[in-house]
Order: C-alpha cells, then sequence, then structure tokens
C-alpha cells in the first residue's frame, strides 16, 4: 500500500470539483499495523491484497481482448486472451482500465501490482447451466475460442457475446466464489491460517489479516470507499472526469489502480445503489472495514471463539449482499432482454436491436452463472434459472442452441418462441424477487406480469429444458 493513503486522503482537491473531504482514516481500509508478534522486519502496514487487484485487471484486459476478433480463426489473439487468462507475466500490458482524457491511470503493466493469473484462482465445480458439464476454467476457455473467431467477440447467429459472456462469469466464478467460498470461509475457521502465525513463512502479516484483505481484494473496493456516494463509485469506474478529484485519494494526478480504482463488483453494487433503495456497496465496504479493525485489535494473538464468531457475522454481511448484487444485475439483464424482445417482434430485420439483445443477453447468462459459483447450493433456484434462460437466447427466428457436439460446434433446436421466451424473463424477474427479496429492481417489468402472461401466451408456458 503506498504511503500517500495514510495521510493522503487529507488532500486539497481543486475547488471546481466536489469531493468528500478524507480526513478521517478510521473510515479508509488503508492501513493496518504489523501486529505478527516478534517481526522485525521494516514493514509498518499489514495490509496488501495485490494479487486480487491485479487479478481485476487481468479480468478488465482479457474482456477488452475478447471483442477484438475479425469473425475468422485468430490463433494469436486466442494464445493474447490464454497469457491474461492462465498464463504469467509482468510485462502483461493494462489493457484496461485505460487512461481516459485528465483520467490518468498509474500502472502501465499487471506487473507493478502482481503478477498472477486468472485460472488459477477459478471455480472447479461443474457448470451445469450449460452443456457438457464443462467446469469453471473449461467453459471460460471454450468461450475464449470462440471469441478469437468471432467478429468484435459476437456471434449473431447463435447469440453469443463472449465478452459480456466472459467477463460477467468471472466476476462469479474468481472474485464472488474466492472471496466468500474461500477467505471468508474456510479461511475464517479458527485452525486455518490462525492469527498468531503468518500467512506464509517469511511474510509480515498473520493468516487472519491476509485472508480477510484477500478477499477485499475481489471485491473491487477502493481504500477509500467509504468516504464516496454510489454515483462517486459509479463514476470511477466509468473513468468520468469528474471522477478524477474524487478517485484520486493520494492527489498525484494518477488514479492508483491497487486502491483507488473502483473494479467490477463494486462497480455493480454501486450502480444497484444509485437506485437510492439498496446500500450494497457502503454495506459491503463497513463489514470488511469492521472486521479488518476486530482482527488488528486481537494484536497477532490467535482470535477467541466471540472473536471468530464476530467476524463471521461479517462475513455472512459480506456474502448476503454480494449475492444480492449479482441476483440485482440478474434481474436487471432479464428485465433488459424482455425490452429488446418487444422491439424486435416490432422491428425483426433491425440488426442493431438484435446486437443489443445479444450483448443483454451475455450479461443476464454470464451474471446467473456467476451466482452459482458462491458458498451456497443455489438447489432449485439454479435449477429454474437455467431452464428459463436456456443455454442460448431464442433467437427472432425462434431457434436456440440446446447443446455442444463433441467438435464444440452449437446444436440448434426451434424453441416455442419469442413470446414464452418473454415469459421466461418475467418469470427470471419473480423468481430472483421471491427468493432474494431485491430492492433496486432496474428495468423491472413485474408490473401486471399476470396479465402479461395471458398476453404473450405463456401463463404456464413450460421452462426450456
Amino acid at each position: 500500500m503506498k504511503k500517500g493513503i495514510l495521510a493522503g486522503v487529507a488532500m486539497t482537491i481543486a475547488p471546481a470539483i466536489a469531493a468528500p473531504a478524507f480526513a478521517d482514516d478510521a473510515a479508509v481500509y488503508g492501513t493496518f499495523p504489523v501486529t505478527l508478534q516478534g517481526w522485525m522486519g521494516p514493514q509498518t502496514n499489514s495490509v496488501a491484497y495485490t494479487g486480487q487487484i491485479a487479478r481485476q485487471v487481468l479480468h478488465d484486459s482479457l474482456k477488452k481482448l475478447a471483442g477484438k476478433g475479425n469473425g475468422k480463426p485468430n490463433a494469436a489473439l486466442k494464445a493474447e486472451m490464454m497469457l491474461y487468462y492462465e498464463g504469467k507475466g509482468k510485462n502483461r500490458k493494462v489493457l484496461a482500465p485505460s487512461s481516459k482524457g485528465p483520467f490518468i491511470v498509474k500502472q502501465k503493466t499487471v506487473g507493478e501490482i502482481s503478477n498472477p493469473n486468472l485460472a488459477g484462482k477459478t471455480y472447479k465445480g461443474t457448470v451445469s447451466g450449460m452443456p457438457n458439464n464443462m467446469t469453471g476454467p473449461e467453459l471460460i476457455k471454450f468461450w475464449i475460442g470462440k471469441a478469437a473467431s468471432a467478429n468484435k467477440g459476437v456471434d449473431m447467429a447463435n447469440g453469443y457475446n463472449y465478452p459480456q459472456l466472459i467477463s460477467k462469469f468471472i466476476l462469479g466464478a474468481v472474485f464472488y466464489h474466492q472471496a466468500v467460498d474461500n477467505y471468508l470461509d474456510e479461511k475464517m475457521t479458527a485452525g486455518n491460517k490462525p492469527n498468531n502465525k503468518p500467512y506464509k513463512k517469511g511474510k509480515h502479516y498473520t493468516g487472519k489479516e491476509h485472508s480477510w484483505d484477500e478477499a477485499f481484494g475481489y471485491f473491487g473496493f477502493p481504500a477509500h470507499g467509504l468516504k464516496l456516494s454510489p454515483s462517486q463509485l459509479y463514476a470511477i469506474a466509468k473513468r468520468k472526469p469528474e471522477a478524477v478529484g474524487f478517485a484520486d485519494a493520494d492527489g498525484d494526478g494518477k488514479i492508483d489502480l491497487y486502491d483507488e480504482m473502483v473494479f467490477g463488483p463494486a462497480y455493480y453494487a454501486a450502480g444497484a445503489d444509485k437506485s437510492k433503495k439498496t446500500s450494497y456497496a457502503q454495506t459491503i465496504g463497513k463489514a470488511f472495514l469492521d472486521g479488518r479493525k476486530l482482527i488488528a485489535s486481537a494484536g497477532g494473538k490467535a482470535l477467541t471463539g466471540a472473536q471468530l464468531a464476530q467476524l463471521n457475522k461479517y462475513a455472512r454481511v459480506i456474502e448476503d449482499n454480494w449475492e444480492k448484487t449479482l441476483a440485482e444485475s440478474t434481474f436487471k439483464y432479464a428485465g433488459s432482454c424482455f425490452k429488446d424482445l418487444k422491439a424486435i417482434k416490432a422491428n425483426p430485420s433491425d440488426s442493431k436491436l438484435l446486437g443489443k439483445y445479444i450483448k443483454h443477453w451475455g450479461e443476464l447468462k454470464g451474471f446467473a452463472l456467476a451466482m452459482q459459483t458462491g458458498r451456497k447450493n443455489l438447489g432449485d433456484t439454479a435449477t429454474r434459472l437455467n431452464r428459463l434462460i436456456g443455454f442460448g437466447p431464442v433467437m427472432p427466428n425462434s431457434s436456440q442452441v440446446t447443446d455442444i457436439d463433441s467438435a464444440g460446434n452449437y446444436v440448434k433446436d426451434q424453441s416455442s418462441g419469442i413470446n414464452e421466451y418473454m415469459g421466461h424473463m418475467l418469470k427470471v424477474q419473480k423468481l430472483l424477487v421471491d427468493k432474494y427479496g431485491i430492492k433496486a429492481r432496474k428495468n423491472d417489468q413485474l408490473s401486471g406480469m399476470s396479465e402479461m402472461l395471458k398476453k404473450l401466451g405463456s401463463g404456464s408456458a413450460a421452462e426450456n429444458d
């Protein structure tokens, strides 16, 4: 962690920029003392989550690469995507987030932050929402291969937008999965990564300190994020010119990707919070900060049963709100698909409308799959989501991908049609409201759902298999 964020959050902002006052260090996930007993090194700060932020950058860069295809097989592009997914290399360029106008990004290479990969941290379970029982890494590599051959990463014939599918699935299969099903789960038990021992030999932070920090890094929240409104967090993620003042916490004129940037998970939490009906980003950020303060208060001693119990309460707050963020996103894009299909029915030959629908479906499918990579087994909820959404979108000619053959080719069949599928989108939204009690509900299409289903002719429609 750079020293600037210690005092740096007490900085001078140009008068023309409306920004919060960064005076209260207690609200910054920036510096916690070295508590490891017997440590004699020069380090004074025990906070470290560089590997997680490097993976956020790898994800953003991989998404950008996935849209670079020209419609023909491209081995070089596939190899470059694989370098960002399962390879390593300190000299890998930061392709995204990149500088944009006055929003100057500090790092030029991933290695300036850390040198990990994404594949090693991807959900290893079977992804039942796609054909052939592929594991998480197998599915991402399959999509990478398809993206390399698709025009700008989009398969207009079958309905797949690979940048969106890859991105949204990784938001769950790497970041959410690692945070809630690893660092905030197994590593928060008494015997795993104890607080009275270093995380690894030679490290200056304890097992619990670093485990908690790593989970925080996967959320993609800036160190001073609790000082920012949902709109400000959103603006940072979008690299808006006006965001420089409140993103650049140490006032050095550059946005440090390590501790000043907003990445995917926190971005979608803030996006929901802009509705003013939810506070996912702040709730998650505060639980992370409160948990870190609790660990630091132990002074390098093993956590007591009471401390572990409280820490796990914070962990469940993080998990529950993160899960709801994913549900909100899935809900949002189900509504987008519904509206897109309505427009396509009126203009079936409009290729722009079709491209918009395919993009939104990729986001819908990616988030629905992401929800299934956490600590909990979603059971019937996952089954219903997968059946309602299907393996591919229903296309204007009513065709839909139903399988993938042994050569990796899509197998299509005739679906029950657009009206039926519009009904499925409504049922997805209803399911998410019923199961998760989500409140932001962007693109809510549920008003008069029963009457709408009757008009569409899908009131008791069978779900996709």
